[in-house]
């Protein structure tokens, strides 16, 4: 499936893993906060959009007590996060696109400002990028869960399936924002768990640039990713394999 291709940003290794998985960790928190509010409940059963998040959670291996933690800090309603978005170019005329969790949204509106004024880039206004990005539902499976993709095709198509792709030992599936719902409910009744369950923002036209402007582009994504506020940053940067030679080797 080449659209998870075209989402997925690439990762390169720096810092440790440990504060890696302290960014991962305090990421999901505010998903947590934001899926327990959203959906009124802190009760995964009732609450599908909590038990997506959960599920991702147990993916990374979160610790048992952080979860229940982080579950009984939202149903206390001491911490509240809402969503941000933040749409801009970078070096190269590469389109940006930043998710945010806030509690403090004048902060972190002064924070994404400043990393695309120091970074040759521009911030431009919501929706101002509508045209390149679409959100789409994507789920990764493991593949031994499914061992004849025939049995269950058709039901996954029926649940709002646009692509299916088979890699060396998960299946990706790709369906619309509208759908993901549908595609959550239809994997319980296949009895099938996803690994992880996100809703990213799909480039659907990429931008041609040079080795030397794609390290710049990582280079910003790096610090968006640094700030707390950041969940998820997207760009439309066409990934070659010259360019995914030379940042892999960084």
């Amino acid at each position: 499936m080449s659209g998870h291709n075209k989402w997925s940003t690439i990762k390169r290794k720096k810092g440790a893993t440990d504060a890696k998985r302290s960014k991962i960790f305090s990421k999901i928190v505010k998903e947590i906060n934001v899926a327990v509010k959203t959906g009124g409940s802190g009760d995964p059963e009732l609450n599908p959009s909590l038990r997506a998040v959960l599920l991702n959670a147990k993916g990374v291996n979160m610790p048992k007590a952080t979860i229940e933690k982080a579950i009984s800090k939202a149903e206390s309603g001491n911490e509240n996060y809402e969503e941000v978005t933040f749409e801009g170019y970078g070096p190269g005329g590469v389109a940006l696109f930043v998710d945010c969790l806030s509690d403090n949204n004048n902060r972190t509106v002064s924070n994404i400002r400043a990393i695309f004024n120091k970074r040759n880039g521009t911030l431009g206004t919501n929706g101002s990028l509508s045209f390149i990005f679409d959100r789409k539902g994507v789920f990764t499976i493991p593949a031994e869960q499914i061992p004849d993709l025939d049995e269950v095709e058709l039901d996954l198509i029926d649940a709002g399936a646009e692509d299916i792709e088979k890699t060396d030992d998960k299946y990706i599936v790709t369906t619309s924002f509208e759908d993901f719902g549908s595609m959550q409910k239809k994997l319980e009744e296949l009895k099938l768990e996803a690994e992880n369950q996100e809703t990213p923002r799909v480039a659907n036209n990429t931008k041609k640039v040079d080795v030397d402007t794609a390290r710049k582009i990582m280079n910003i994504i790096d610090v968006f990713e640094e700030d707390d506020d950041v969940q998820n940053v997207y760009h439309n940067m066409e990934l070659t394999d010259e360019i995914l030679e030379a940042l892999n080797e960084e």
